[in-house]
């Protein structure tokens, strides 16, 4: 269940960055909200009113998942934290003998 809510949440986000920036900001922005030609759906009010409530719709939706899930990953955490348990000890490595050394120069 958590990875289902998971996903949805990241599509939920994918579409509410895709709705704030349709949107028409004070410098004008990306402006493709703005649909005024012959043949338009909807008038430039129009949009930035859907827009806007899309946005709200969409945040709404972003938050109330995001507090669901915390709700869900708040028991499934193990005890105590990774810094408190002791690494694993490294195998010794297998020495090997020394051979005896010969000396290089004869001695007489």
């Amino acid at each position: 269940m958590t990875t289902v809510l998971l996903v949805l949440h990241f599509f939920v986000a994918l579409a509410l960055i895709g709705v704030v920036l349709l949107q028409r900001s004070e410098g004008g922005g990306l402006g493709i909200g703005s649909s005024q030609g012959m043949g338009a759906f909807m008038t430039g009010r129009g949009t930035a009113n859907l827009l806007t409530r899309s946005t709200a719709v969409l945040a709404t939706i972003f938050m109330a998942l995001a507090l669901v899930l915390a709700l869900l990953g708040r028991g499934s955490s193990g005890t105590g934290s990774i810094l408190d348990v002791p690494p694993p000890a490294a195998a010794p490595a297998p020495v090997q003998p020394v051979a005896p050394a010969t000396p290089a120069v004869p001695t007489n």
